[in-house]
């Protein structure tokens, strides 16, 4: 299912359910359009195939809208239409945009060696000195010499990998570029994008990924890769059976590169950090638009931090951050009015293509509308369900503030006095927590916000939440987790949970209907009591004290564990609890620990081992979870 969702994202072609294309709308694009197929050569001769949509209309000059993909632009032949007609970019045809799309060098129809995230070059003396800037600064510069009728106005946009083409594109600084959208970009691969948090490999999503993608190209094509075919449907059961990491890359021959870098690159080395995209983010010329979903299970981190390396590294920059409560990707479909079981009170993609997205870029490639200006960050606020506008992220008035965990399982705003006292569970590589309670393969979107409660129940994850609250509690940034262990062994992770606690007695019928169902006999799902995961990070703690250095833990020695859960923006209600489950397993969306100081990607199934870890919360050791609290 990820595979798919990548590939029919790239076309960002599906809209509103009361505003869905007719046959209209497809016969009045083919009346008023010609599509045409070209190749488009790079400086060092390689040559890109992209195609090119562009109205018959020659009364007045006309924009080009952009989009370089890893996913295909299919599709192919001119005589095959992309279905623009299925969602909100036919709006962008009726504008008189000319839309192009690209495939990137080495992928699909277009030639060349595919590079996975290929690292930006800053300083290009020769023609054969590119990077994935100076492939989209030379289809541009193709680009309005050669297609007649274009104004000399530019925009690209893309989601997730696209994304980052988009990211890369702003780094080009063609002068006719005047606005790009990077959208859930892929930015870094170790830190918080896609196949890596904190340095702990998602696997189920890498190895889903990797084994139909990684798959070698070696010529022009416009047939895909196969997948890999599993002999279970439940995947928390194939990857316990497959084991540890060597036996999933025993499967995959040695066909698949990118996968044999990531086995051989385990720590924040040289070659990941070539690969940050935010390397590239200085002296951005660009009007910037960096939009992602706040419940993005791929590249929630890649939106937030493109937006804050822009606003340090590139302070001129004209910036703009929209995060809605989005799963990845769900701000270009055609319903935005829930997630999983929880609802947002109102369609929030369509508010968010019809007042963002075609206005940013009417303004800067047509001259029409309003300026965009400030505010620089417009972010849905869950629980409360609004939209609210900031002239900076995190707000002014957001404030750190600490919220203790206490030796009852209660959470306060004041430091434990107790002496000697923690809190412990067995972690068992054998039997981890899983991410989610359902039997499925496909990793969920809807994890994102899942019901807790399967957690909870396990005595293998810590929880601790506050009384019920008295006065609504915003909060609006990153939260920080400070954790103060100690372990029976010699390494283990860390997952910290933020979870809004609803009442017993909550219903959506009260504020909205309670139209979503969660199973397939069409019965409600009960929302009095839901534990709402408003967002989880985890750390791998051999990561603590240095990404590019990691360490063992020492039997018995309580050390710090520290580590940032990406921005929150949500409003715990009042009659709401605010709830902070701990564990050290979350499967199989993250690999397994051994639980000693091993090398991870090459551990034995007998590596794997019981570990007893404790959580200490007392006067000498206050264990806490730092809040970025909206002053109300």
């Amino acid at each position: 299912m990820r595979k798919l969702l990548f590939l029919f994202l790239f076309s960002i072609a599906i809209h509103h359910t009361y505003s869905q294309g007719t046959p209209q709308d497809s016969a009045w694009i083919r009346e008023n359009y010609f599509k045409t197929e070209t190749y488009i050569p790079m400086r060092d001769g390689t040559k890109l195939f992209t195609t090119i949509y562009a109205p018959k209309d020659s009364t007045e000059k006309h924009p080009i809208l952009m989009t370089r993909t890893p996913y295909s632009c299919a599709p192919y032949g001119k005589d095959k239409w992309r279905n623009f007609y299925a969602g909100y970019l036919r709006y962008y045809l009726r504008e008189g945009y000319i839309m192009v799309t690209q495939d990137v060098r080495g992928r699909w129809m277009s030639e060349g060696q595919f590079e996975d995230i290929r690292p930006f070059k800053k300083d290009k003396k020769t023609n054969n000195d590119i990077d994935e800037a100076s492939d989209t600064y030379d289809a541009i510069d193709w680009l309005v010499r050669n297609i007649p009728g274009n104004n000399g106005r530019v925009g690209v946009f893309g989601i997730s990998y696209p994304g980052f083409y988009a990211t890369m594109t702003a780094a080009s600084n063609h002068p006719a570029l005047k606005a790009v959208s990077p959208q859930a970009p892929v930015t870094d691969w170790f830190m918080g994008d896609d196949f890596h948090h904190n340095g702990a490999f998602y696997v189920m999503d890498g190895w889903d990924f990797y084994s139909s993608f990684g798959k070698p190209r070696p010529q022009p094509t416009t047939i895909g890769p196969s997948g890999f075919e599993f002999y279970a449907h439940d995947n928390y059961k194939w990857y316990l059976e497959t084991g540890a990491l060597k036996n999933i890359m025993k499967l995959t021959g040695d066909s698949i590169a990118f996968w044999k870098d990531i086995y051989n690159h385990p720590n924040l080395d040289a070659f990941w950090q070539a690969r940050n995209a935010r390397v590239a983010l200085y002296d951005i010329k660009p009007a910037m638009l960096v939009v992602g979903g706040l419940y993005d299970a791929e590249d929630c981190f890649g939106a937030w931090h493109v937006y804050k390396a822009l606003k340090e590294q590139s302070p001129n920059t004209n910036s703009h951050i929209v995060m809605g409560p989005w799963y990845h990707g769900e701000w270009a479909s055609n319903d935005g009015t829930h997630l999983g079981n929880v609802q947002w009170g109102s369609n929030t993609s369509f508010w968010y293509q019809n007042n963002i997205e075609i206005p940013f870029f009417n303004y800067y490639l047509k001259g029409e509308g309003k300026n965009p200006g400030t505010p620089n960050a417009t972010i849905f606020f869950t629980g409360a369900n609004e939209w609210r506008q900031f002239d900076q992220w995190p707000p002014a008035d957001t404030k750190d503030q600490p919220i203790y965990l206490q030796q009852d399982g209660s959470l306060t705003w004041t430091t434990p006095t107790i002496k000697n006292n923690f809190s412990e569970y067995i972690s068992d590589p054998a039997h981890p927590v899983p991410y989610t309670e359902d039997v499925h393969f496909s990793r969920t979107r809807e994890y994102m916000d899942d019901d807790q409660r399967f957690a909870w129940r396990r005595p293998d994850v810590l929880t601790f939440k506050t009384p019920v609250l008295t006065e609504d509690l915003t909060l609006a940034g990153p939260v920080t987790a400070d954790l103060l262990v100690s372990l029976s062994s010699t390494d283990a992770d860390f997952v910290v949970k933020v979870i809004d606690v609803f009442p017993d007695d909550f219903s959506y019928s009260k504020d909205a209907p309670a139209n979503v169902r969660s199973r397939d006999n069409g019965t409600a799902y009960p929302m009095g009591g839901y534990q709402m995961l408003v967002h989880g990070e985890i750390m791998r703690g051999r990561f603590r004290e240095s990404f590019e250095k990691p360490v063992p833990f020492k039997p018995g020695k309580v050390e710090e564990v520290k580590w940032a859960i990406p921005d929150i923006a949500h409003t715990f209600k009042k009659g709401h609890r605010l709830m902070i489950q701990i564990q050290s397993t979350w499967f199989p969306l993250v690999d397994r620990n051994p639980q000693k100081f091993v090398d991870i990607y090459t551990a034995d199934d007998s590596d794997f081992t019981k570990e007893t870890i404790r959580v200490w919360h007392d006067a000498d050791h206050a264990s806490k979870i730092i809040l970025p609290v909206l002053q109300q």
